[in-house]
């Protein structure tokens, strides 16, 4: 444990020689608040606008629709995250107090709900992150409660952390989380990314210049984006434990990106209307 520690708070920031130019883009959304890309090419969008899952391929290709506004297992109420492994899309319904649970495919296969249970420390409101480890535990923001709450495959609650309990890793504004292949859980928290192990101890904070927007972690590379369209990127299996800058074409400054990931090579930046894609050109 203290090993892991040590390599956690040696975290550094510098300016990356990675330069990347955009080469594409792909979608057309209403108002899009999260996404994520499986392993085999598949792209999740959360569409707030529309109250809208989207389903498409990393060449644009549209596949399918899921939801509407409303409070039916079919519908949303804001959704604000997805998270998605090659079988199972996991969707925080943000003002349904609620975790979707689809099918590869968009059908609906479970909802998932604490709001009105008995138990406080199970209790959540207002999810606004959900994701799961390599272990099949579900985590998620409880939004209501600023923490984040652990429960097991089952739906089995098993802890909750990050709370007024937490001392120096009390969370004030958690938006978002993101897990490592090590089941650390990264969580944003206003300028800030809290590190918890999977046993919910704090283990290092890590301070920003600026209100952090969003935090997505695939195959163990980070990738954070900031208020400013800033795009920050570390690859945790690194020893060096450096988080750097990306270069962008400032073309993209206009927009506002909402969230980013990198897939073989290629960075995919989220707007509120598409998803543009970058490729490196050094």
């Amino acid at each position: 444990m203290k090993k892991l520690i040590l390599i956690l708070l040696v975290f550094s920031f510098s300016a990356s020689a990675q330069k990347f130019e955009n080469i594409s883009s792909i979608g057309n959304f209403s108002a899009a608040s999260s996404f994520y890309i499986t392993a085999n090419g598949y792209i999740y969008v959360c569409d707030e606008g529309k109250d809208e899952l989207i389903m498409l391929d990393t060449l644009g290709n549209l596949y399918k629709t899921f939801g509407g506004y409303g409070w039916s297992d079919d519908s949303f109420d804001d959704p604000a995250d997805v998270f998605a492994d090659p079988l199972t899309i996991y969707i925080a319904d943000k003002n349904n107090h609620s975790i979707k649970r689809l099918d590869k495919n968009l059908n609906f296969l479970s909802s998932f709900t604490k709001k009105e249970s008995n138990i406080s420390e199970e209790q959540f409101g207002y999810p606004s992150s959900v994701a799961t480890s390599n272990q099949g535990d579900l985590y998620l923001i409880d939004g209501e409660n600023k923490r984040v709450i652990k429960f097991d495959i089952f739906g089995n609650f098993i802890q909750n952390f990050g709370g007024i309990d937490a001392g120096n890793y009390q969370l004030s504004d958690p938006s978002q989380l993101a897990i490592s292949s090590a089941n650390k859980i990264y969580v944003l928290d206003d300028k800030n990314i809290v590190v918890f192990d999977n046993f919910g101890n704090g283990i290092a904070r890590l301070e920003f210049d600026n209100r952090l927007k969003s935090i997505r972690i695939l195959f163990d590379v980070l990738i954070v984006t900031d208020i400013s369209n800033n795009v920050y990127y570390s690859n945790l299996r690194s020893i060096d434990g450096k988080i750097q800058r990306l270069e962008i074409d400032h073309n993209f400054e206009k927009r506002k990106i909402v969230s980013a990931l990198v897939l073989n090579g290629k960075l995919y930046l989220l707007s509120e209307k598409n998803i543009l894609v970058f490729a490196n050109v050094n």
